[in-house]
Order: C-alpha cells, then structure tokens, then sequence
C-alpha cells in the first residue's frame, strides 16, 4: 500500500470527547482501523506505554501486552504484567524477542506453558536465568497450577531438519574472514552444504546451530572436579557429556543448590544465596560453571549428579545470509567471533568460535532451520526496500539482494551499513559495489564509527537522509532493520519518527502513529537480537 498524504489523524475514528488521552486515542483508533482495514488510516502497532515513550507521557493502561519490548528490563516488563493472567505474566517474563529459538514466539511459549502442553520451562535462550527465575516462580506460586493442561491435537511432526525439535545433519564447508588488518572485530563468513540433509529455507529464515563445547573448558572442568574423563554418566561419560550435551557458561541455580547440599556454614549459605539469585560476595556475573568451581574449591561432587545440575545445550540461531536461488544446496552464515575478558579469565562464545575455529571442513553439524516470524521480503517485487543492518546485521540483507537479483526483481535497493572502520570491517565491499555498479543496489550509505573525530552510525545516515528516504516511503517502500535491540533498532524507530514529522510535516503523534502504520502493514519490519 502506497501511503498518499494527507494521512487521516491518528484519532480521527474516536472522537475528542471520548474518555481518552491522546495516545490511548491513537492505539485504539489504529486497532479499529486495521480491523476495519481502513487502508487511508495510520494504523498504530505500538503499545500506549510505547507511543508514551516517544512522547515523553505517562504510560497508558490499555494494551494487551504493554511489555513486549526487548529493550525493557525484566523487572518493568514483570511490573506491567501485574494483575494480568498467567500467560501473560509468563509472556512479561520472556526476552520478548520472537527469535524463534524455543520453537515459538514469546506469547505462544507463555500460552503453552500456561495451558500445561509444554513443560521445559528453560527454552528462553536470550531470557537467561532471569527468565527462568521467573517462570519457575510463577509456576511454582501455584499461577501455572492454576490453568488446566488443555489436550493437545496430534499434529504430524516439523519435517526434519525444520525445527530445534527434529534437527538434522549438515556439513560444514568452509570459514573466511570477513575482517581486514587493523580489525578489533573477528567476523566470519560460514558456508554449509545441505545436500541430503531435507533442510529447506527462504530468505529471512534463521539457521540454528548445536555447537559443542571447547574441549579445553571441559578438561579444565574434569580437573578441577578431581574427576575421571571416562567417569559414567547417563550411559555416556563425563568428558562426552561435558562437551556435546552440557552447557557450560552461566552457571544454574540448580548447581549452586547441589553445591548446598554437599557444603556447610558460610559455603552453604552462599550457595543458598546464589540459588535465589542473590550476590553475596558481589561476583555472581562471573560465575560460569568453571568459575562456580573455582569459587567452591575443594568439593567432590558425583559427575553424575554435577551434570544433572547443568542446563541441556541449547542451538544458537543466525541471520541466513544467502538465498536458496543462488546456490539451491548451500547456506551461509555471517558471524562475529565472541571474545571477552571477564574478571580473570578470557570467556569465549559457544557456537561462534565452534563455527570460527573449532568446525572442520566436512564435518557434520547438528542444526535446522527456524522459519521467519513476520520478516520476509514484500510478495510484490516491485516495491523498494530499505534494509538498515550494521554489522552482522548485513546477513540478512545480503541474502534479500541475492534474492532480488535471482529474481530480477524492479523494485529499487537502498542498503544502510555500519562498523567502527571502512579499511577493515567492510563487510562483503566487493560485492556490494559490484551491485551498486550493475544498478542493482541504487543507494549504498555507509556509516564509520571509528573512522573520524565524531562517531558516525546508521541512524545519523539515515537522518542525513531524510528526504529521500521518506520519498521512498511515500512510494511504498518496505523498511527493514536487523541488529541490536536495545539501542540501534531503538534508535531507528526514533529517527524514522522524526523523519515523518520533518518530511512529512506531521505533529508528534502522527508521526508515531505513521511509524506504527508501517509495522501494521507489514511495511517495516525487524530481525533484532
């Protein structure tokens, strides 16, 4: 739908003199006009709380799900969701992310949970032990008691290879550094062939990968265990468990509950207190597994009973960053190698240095594809697109343009793409000005953080670039924005508001309600981690 201005206010179905403010006005205006699918009407998507925000107003009361926001902090989302029913105060708990990695999305995990049809409480990957926290809580408060398990239709099981339930075997082809010399970042190209592996996927999609643990963490773990590798555990051994089936980062209340039991006086207590998501020495944040071992030196603990303790190995899911008309039985990931120094030790990421060093050419690797929730390209290929994805969040869009150009697709590509330095950290550049070159990418803006004295990022590109880009999207164009939740995506919503306030000469509200329109129509939408 092309958006002809003059836009019809945001309130303009309520009258004034309803009982509302102005915000609570343009959400439930905005509801009544997509229900109504009054195309001419900037139907909002955004909670009052949210609308407020931007605003700068006290939250309004009245949307279903004020919370669902991944940049609110657990203890706002948990607060909202007082008095509300049980799902929804177990949706308030999740990352509220949608990435799929549960095999649902925030509100279908809550449901499940609630309705008793599914009893893994700890499938919320970016949630962590904060959200597991408060799901045990919640269920054990007697709140998931309380809800009846509703019968569960026998649906046919996802095809293998299409669901974390029902994974499959892919082979690892090949690994290429996507970052010149002078580089702070470690970023990766990944390639992976699916020939016989019943993986299928379009762009947008997510890839999820099982990775293994570092085999040097788990042989330090052993050690300090006092522990024999080959000790038996669950008809595997310690040393197996503890690099394919066990994770091994943040260590679980659960372990610092074994650790009670078998401890005493103060050790005891601070185990207890550490188990209830207290921090009586001021070090929890650095507690992984080997560090909580560390901390509690000197413990025998049975192997059988220690990996009981620890979290199940959860897939980490990526970007897809090719498309299946390219190259129909390979798949490609962009991927950042995670390295950091906390406290003492250098801590390292699961699946990013197992794809970044770890993976061998040829080897089979445990993964699936998680289908898109609601980011795909527009089924009409004329219509333009604006991808926004600095950093690894180019994955994505390098795959729409990979399918635009399959497809011969008319519609015009505008690519914003951001890192710290153009000399090193310009991902694909060869190929991207190779589409710029043959017209199939019509506008490349690029944004340098650590290049001059001022810090430069996408959202100020896009600033500088308001009027053309709100003619795009007096022209149709679709918006998408795949990268950091709680700041850059933050940033771009703000920014596209004020654009259509600058451009398109709206009052505050409109432009919000304009902003919230796109996302209703499915004009703008967003891959956020």
């Amino acid at each position: 739908m092309t958006i002809n201005l003059p836009l019809v206010k945001s309130y303009d179905l309520l009258p004034e003199t309803a009982p509302f403010e102005a915000a609570q006005r343009a959400w439930l205006s905005g509801f009544f006009a997509g229900y109504l699918k009054l195309d001419t009407a900037a139907v909002t998507a955004l909670a009052p709380g949210e609308v407020s925000a931007l605003l700068n107003e006290p939250p309004a009361e009245a949307d279903d799900a004020p919370w669902h926001d991944p940049a609110m902090e657990i203890a706002e989302r948990l607060k909202r969701a007082e008095g509300r029913s049980v799902r929804q105060k177990l949706f308030a708990a999740m990352a509220q992310q949608d990435c799929g990695q549960c095999g649902y999305v925030c509100a279908t995990y809550s449901a499940a949970l609630a309705s008793g049809s599914e009893a893994r409480l700890n499938l919320c990957a970016p949630g962590g032990k904060e959200t597991l926290r408060a799901i045990k809580s919640l269920m054990q408060d007697g709140a998931g008691a309380a809800v009846q398990a509703a019968p569960v239709a026998a649906n046919a099981p996802p095809a293998r290879g299409m669901s974390r339930d029902n994974p499959t075997e892919v082979r690892f082809l090949s690994r290429r550094k996507l970052n010149g010399e002078g580089s702070q970042k470690e970023t990766y190209h990944i390639e992976f062939d699916l020939s016989g592996s019943g993986v299928s996927y379009v762009v947008g999609d997510s890839f999820g990968v099982f990775a293994d643990n570092d085999p040097r963490l788990a042989d330090a773990i052993i050690a300090l265990m006092g522990a024999r590798p080959d000790a038996p555990v669950g008809g595997s051994t310690l040393r197996h468990a503890l690099i394919h089936e066990r994770a091994l980062g943040p260590a679980p209340d659960t372990l610092f509950q074994l650790i009670s039991f078998v401890t005493g006086g103060a050790q005891r207590a601070k185990a207890q207190a550490l188990a209830k998501g207290d921090d009586p020495d001021g070090d929890a944040a650095l507690l992984d597994v080997l560090g909580t071992l560390h901390k509690f030196a000197g413990l025998k603990l049975s192997p059988e009973a220690f990996t009981e303790a620890l979290d199940l190995l959860q897939p980490r899911l990526y970007s897809i960053s090719s498309s299946p008309k390219t190259i129909p039985d390979q798949l490609s990931l962009t991927v950042d190698s995670v390295r950091y120094r906390l406290g003492q030790r250098q801590r390292h990421g699961l699946a990013s240095t197992f794809l970044a060093e770890r993976a061998l050419p040829g080897a089979a690797i445990k993964a699936y594809v998680q289908k898109a929730h609601d980011f795909a390209l527009p089924a009409d290929m004329a219509k333009p697109i604006i991808m926004i994805g600095p950093g690894t969040g180019i994955a994505p869009f390098r795959a729409f343009l990979h399918e635009r150009i399959a497809c011969r697709a008319p519609g015009r590509n505008w690519l914003f793409f951001g890192h710290q330095r153009s000399a090193c950290d310009f991902f694909y550049a060869d190929e991207l000005n190779a589409m710029k070159s043959a017209g199939h990418l019509q506008r490349l803006t690029l944004a340098w953080s650590r290049d001059g004295k001022d810090k430069i990022y996408v959202q100020d590109r896009m600033r500088d670039s308001g009027s053309e880009l709100w003619s795009w999207l007096k022209d149709g164009a679709h918006l998408y924005v795949c990268g950091d939740a709680k700041r850059m995506a933050k940033d771009v919503e703000r920014v596209l508001v004020d654009i259509a306030g600058a451009h398109g000469k709206m009052s505050s509200e409109d432009a919000v309600s304009f902003v919230a329109g796109l996302k209703k129509a499915g004009r703008y939408q967003a891959d956020v981690y």
